[in-house]
């Protein structure tokens, strides 16, 4: 059951929509927003990139203009836009996650007491919800869709997934 407002940054956007595991948001988060700057770089893959051509089935993805701008807190970090857009709405926008994989960002947003999520700990939820049976063959997708993750961070995802 849904119960958590995410704001997604592009990689685990891209690589969720290339590896078809998007469904999984919507099960597991009440809302799904996406800054524009998200938005833009998702789409900078061109009409025939597999994560383009999977945005129209993400309806529910609640795409937002970020017309305050970036959080100087988080400009100070000088990460990606999207980042800095993801951890200035998640920071500024009660009860918010940010899906980010990058590690900066993660520190950022440990820093400044943001909750983080990666997107292979979105499986590991997924799985303890039920709603998917195994976490290693859907980390593979994401794999062979181009995530980079440590044989280390995958065996620590794997084992919080009970495999």
């Amino acid at each position: 059951m849904p119960n958590k407002r995410v704001v997604i940054n592009a990689s685990p956007l891209i690589v969720l929509l290339k590896s078809q595991q998007t469904e999984l948001l919507p099960q597991l988060f009440s809302e799904i927003l996406v800054p524009r700057g998200v938005l833009e770089e998702v789409l900078a893959g061109g009409p025939d990139d597999r994560a383009v051509l999977g945005l129209p089935e993400v309806a529910w993805a609640n795409v937002i203009d970020m017309d305050g701008g970036v959080a100087p807190e988080v400009a100070a970090w000088d990460l990606g836009k999207g980042e800095s857009e993801v951890l200035s709405l998640a920071g500024t926008t009660s009860g918010s996650v940010a899906i980010v994989d990058d590690r900066a960002a993660r520190r950022c947003g440990s820093s400044l007491g943001i909750p983080t999520l990666g997107t292979g700990g979105v499986l590991v939820l997924a799985k303890r919800r039920g709603l998917i049976t195994d976490v290693s063959s859907r980390l593979q997708a994401l794999q062979d869709v181009g995530l980079w993750m440590s044989v280390g961070l995958v065996e620590i995802l794997k084992e919080q997934a009970g495999e």
